[in-house]
C-alpha cells in the first residue's frame, strides 16, 4: 500500500504520531514510513507529509548500517536570549507585532515592521517593566525580532500609503482592542481573510520546483476550469490555522460559513470563551455596513452564545492583519507546485507549517449566490442588535447573543 492510498484520518494519526517523538526513535519511525510507504523516497517524504529530507535520509541511513548517532545536545553552546528568558521574546512580539505588516507580494514569510530595535528595547522598559541593567544590547533585540520572523523595510517614497483622516485613530482602537483581548482568558483573537482566487490546471505560478526534472506546465494560463477561494482564520496566541476551501465565489454567506465550521471543530478548545474578537478588513464581503453579513454575523451570536466584536483595519493597510502573513507562509510553500487538481491543492495546504503548526483544512462544496441584500427595512431591524462605536462606527462593531 503507498501513502496515497491510506485515508486521511489514518494519514494524520501517521503525522501526528511523529511529532510526538523525537531524535533517534523519531528519526527510526520516520524511515521505516517512508521505506513502507513511500519507496524509500525522502523527496516524497518530505512533500506529502512534510518530515525533513534531511532527517529522513539520517533515519534510513541508521536502519541500513546499524549505527545510530548521538544527539549530543551539550555541546550545542550558549541558549539564544530567548531560549533563556521566553517571557521576553513574547514581550518583543506583543510589541512589534501591532506594528507590522505582511508582504504584499507573498516572497517571503517575514513579516516588515515599522519600529526599529532602539525603539522596541525603550518599549520593553516603558511598558512591560524591564530595567535598562536586566535587558540585552539593541543588536541582540534586532537578532531576536529577526528570528522572530520581522525585519524593516527600505521606504519606497515614491509610493506614498494612503490614508484617511481616521487612519491613526483606527490602529489605535486594533492595538487596545486586540491587547485586551489576548489578557483575557475569556475572550479570543482570530483573524481572518480571505486569499486571492488559486487556478487549478497544469498552470506555472512562477516559483520553482524541487522535482529532480520540473513539470511542464502549460504555455498560457487561459480558462482555468476550477478557481478555488482559500479562506483563512487564525488564532494569533495559539498560531492554530484554518484554511476553508471554496469552489464557489466569496460571499458574506461564505465567510459566516467558514466560521462556523471552524467553531464547531474547535469547540472542546475554547469551551470557556465567551467573547470573539475579529481582527477583519473592510472588503466588501465583510464590510460593516454589508447588510447580509450583519445579519449572518448576529445569527452566528445568537447560535454560539458569544459576543462578537470586529475589529477593522483601516483602508489600504489590510496587509497588517495577521492572517496575511499565513498566506505568504502558504505562497512559499506550495511555490512553483502545479496545483492540478482540487485534492492536490489542499494536500499542499496541509502540509505547510506555521511556527511548527500544520493547519486544519477543509473544503465547503457549496455554490453561493452574489448579490444577497436585505431591505432597508429589514436592516433597522439588524442595526438594533449591534453597537457601534462612537468616533469609530464603520470600524468597531459589538454584537450581542440574544437574551445578553
Amino acid at each position: 500500500m503507498e501513502i496515497n492510498e491510506i485515508p486521511d484520518t489514518l494519514k494524520s494519526i501517521i503525522k501526528n504520531a511523529a511529532e510526538k517523538l523525537g531524535g533517534a526513535a523519531k528519526r527510526e519511525y520516520v524511515a521505516k514510513i517512508t521505506i513502507e510507504l513511500l519507496g524509500g523516497s525522502a523527496r516524497k517524504a518530505e512533500s506529502e507529509v512534510g518530515w525533513s529530507r534531511d532527517m529522513v535520509k539520517k533515519g534510513m541511513g541508521e536502519l541500513t548500517t546499524g549505527i545510530g548517532c548521538v544527539d549530543n545536545y551539550s555541546a550545542r553552546g550558549n541558549k539564544k536570549t530567548e531560549e533563556k528568558m521566553p517571557e521576553l521574546k513574547e514581550g518583543i512580539r506583543s510589541i512589534v507585532d501591532p506594528k507590522s505588516q505582511t508582504d504584499p507580494n507573498f516572497q517571503t514569510s517575514f513579516a516588515y515592521t515599522r519600529i526599529t530595535a532602539k525603539a522596541v528595547r525603550q518599549a520593553l522598559i516603558d511598558e512591560k517593566g524591564y530595567t535598562d541593567e536586566e535587558l540585552p544590547c539593541e543588536n541582540t533585540i534586532r537578532n531576536i525580532r529577526y528570528r522572530l520572523g520581522y525585519q524593516l523595510k527600505r521606504i519606497q517614497k515614491t509610493k506614498p500609503i494612503k490614508k484617511i483622516p481616521e487612519t491613526d485613530a483606527i490602529f489605535e482602537n486594533v492595538d487596545e482592542a486586540n491587547r485586551q483581548a489576548d489578557e483575557d482568558p475569556e475572550t479570543l483573537r482570530i483573524s481572518i481573510d480571505a486569499k486571492a482566487k488559486v487556478n487549478i490546471g497544469e498552470f506555472s505560478r512562477g516559483g520553482k520546483s524541487r522535482e529532480e526534472e520540473p513539470e511542464e506546465a502549460s504555455d498560457h494560463d487561459m480558462n482555468p476550469e476550477i478557481k478555488m477561494v482559500p479562506f483563512g482564520i487564525f488564532e494569533p496566541t495559539t498560531d492554530h490555522i484554518s484554511i476553508v476551501f471554496s469552489t464557489s465565489i466569496e460571499t458574506s454567506d461564505f465567510v459566516v460559513d467558514c466560521l462556523e465550521l471552524w467553531l464547531d471543530g474547535n469547540k472542546e478548545r475554547h469551551a470557556n470563551i465567551g467573547k470573539l474578537v475579529i481582527n477583519l478588513d473592510n472588503g466588501p464581503h465583510v464590510n460593516s455596513h454589508r447588510t447580509q453579513f450583519i445579519k449572518r454575523m448576529i445569527e452566528f451570536a445568537d447560535k454560539t452564545g458569544l459576543r462578537i466584536h470586529l475589529v477593522y483595519y483601516p483602508p489600504y493597510h489590510s496587509k497588517y492583519n495577521p492572517i496575511e502573513r499565513c498566506w505568504g507562509v502558504l505562497e512559499m510553500h506550495w511555490n512553483g507546485t502545479l496545483l492540478s487538481s482540487v485534492n492536490k491543492a489542499i494536500r499542499w495546504a496541509e502540509t505547510m507549517t506555521w511556527n511548527s503548526v500544520h493547519p486544519t483544512v477543509h473544503l465547503i462544496d457549496k455554490v453561493y449566490q452574489k448579490g444577497v441584500k436585505l431591505t432597508k427595512e429589514a436592516m433597522k431591524i439588524c442595526e438594533e442588535r449591534v453597537k457601534r462605536l462612537g468616533n469609530l462606527p464603520k470600524w468597531d462593531v459589538t454584537i450581542e447573543p440574544a437574551g445578553w
